[in-house]
């Protein structure tokens, strides 16, 4: 089977450089030119290995590495112009396969990919968590009710519910939950997941003040049980 390779690149003379080249190497390929259209193509399309701008229009990089490591172990070779290690470091650490500075020979991000394509497990299917009240679809990113309506979050409380979706019945502390939400900065303002999970818990849970689903521990974190 031909290896597809989703290429996230806002640069447009990189991206058709990029196809035509991966394409003329027999690698079947689709271009997204933004962070959103790049989860929505991985959600779809599901490639075999995803080569990923850090400098995109409407998220940073980091956001799509780290949402499309929710759910996805797909290869991912970043692109950047970022060539600090603390930049390098970040990235790998968020789930990144390799790490191609910019600018870079057309060789050897072909040997990197062709590499990150040995190295892949199997394929993975994008997962979604369904409990009694709600369904939480993390490829698509996308939550909808036992009835079918789907449930606008805002993006904050769609990170926490994804966070915790992605570790279904398990306890996720609650400084680990808040420098996910909002940086290591700030991992004792805990009084900000209490205002977040009650907003999920008005939107999501039947009877908000007795949650079946969104459970606090006390002492401890939160828990999304099915």
């Amino acid at each position: 089977m031909t290896t597809r390779v989703l290429v996230v690149e806002d640069e447009p003379a990189l991206a058709r450089a990029l196809a035509v080249t991966l394409r003329a190497k027999r690698y079947d390929v689709s271009i997204a030119h933004s962070g959103v259209g790049g989860l929505d193509a991985a959600a779809t399309w599901h490639p075999d290995l995803v080569v990923l701008d850090l400098g995109l229009p409407d998220l940073d990089g980091l956001e799509v590495l780290r949402a499309l490591r929710a759910w996805s172990a797909v290869p991912v070779v970043v692109l950047s112009a970022r060539q600090t290690s603390d930049d390098k470091v970040e990235a790998l650490d968020a789930g990144a396969d390799d790490y191609v500075t910019k600018p870079f020979g057309m060789d050897e991000l072909l040997a990197r990919i062709r590499a990150a394509v040995r190295r892949r497990g199997p394929s993975d299917s994008p997962p979604v968590v369904r409990t009694a009240a709600f369904t939480v679809d993390l490829a698509a990113r996308r939550v909808h009710t036992a009835a079918g309506d789907d449930v606008r979050l805002t993006p904050t409380e769609w990170h926490m519910l994804e966070i915790l979706a992605r570790n279904v019945g398990k306890v996720v502390g609650r400084r680990e939950l808040l420098q996910e939400l909002r940086g290591p900065h700030l991992d004792r303002e805990t009084h900000y997941l209490r205002v977040y999970l009650a907003q999920l818990r008005r939107k999501l849970e039947p009877d908000p003040a007795r949650p079946r689903h969104l459970i606090t521990e006390a002492g401890m974190g939160y828990r999304l049980e099915p």
